[in-house]
């Protein structure tokens, strides 16, 4: 049900959307759920805050993927079998994880690899926005079913007694 009702509020910055509860007469009442980049970062725990960068300078990007045994063109696709074994699983871990697409795992995007950099480099990294950013834009497009751990996370925060 969350998926069908969700909306964005671009003046907000909140995502909004209802779910299906029974009350205690075992009849189906609609609730609101809502949340934002700062619901999302406190739930998940992500401890990162809205003063990180969620872009990466490209230099800085190329430049780590080499040490990370890049082997493909730098101007090229970037396929993570073109990583040495032990980034090529950590890029694979990533990918799986986080990543907004229903296909294509070889090839990461650049917002992945971005992640990817910060993981790496062991700096901040604004994640909770770049996750945000995602639902809504999944909102806004065909809106097939993205984050079902998180979004189930976010409801259990908002939802007591859920089944």
């Amino acid at each position: 049900m969350f998926w069908k009702s969700v909306r964005c509020d671009d003046k907000e910055k909140m995502i909004y959307s209802a779910i299906q509860k029974k009350d205690e007469n075992y009849q189906d009442v609609d609730i609101e759920v809502k949340f934002d980049v700062g619901d999302l970062r406190r739930v998940l725990e992500l401890g990162d805050s809205d003063d990180d960068p969620t872009i990466v300078p490209e230099r800085l990007c190329k430049g780590l993927w080499f040490k990370m045994g890049f082997t493909g063109h730098v101007k090229g696709k970037y396929l993570k079998s073109m990583f040495s074994r032990p980034y090529k699983f950590l890029v694979h871990c990533v990918l799986h994880a986080l990543s907004y697409r229903k296909g294509a795992y070889d090839e990461p995007s650049d917002y992945i690899m971005n992640i990817i950099t910060y993981l790496v480099l062991n700096r901040p990294y604004n994640i909770s926005q770049v996750l945000f950013d995602h639902m809504v834009d999944n909102i806004r497009g065909e809106k097939y079913i993205m984050y079902p751990r998180f979004i189930h996370m976010m409801i259990d925060d908002q939802v007591t007694n859920i089944p």
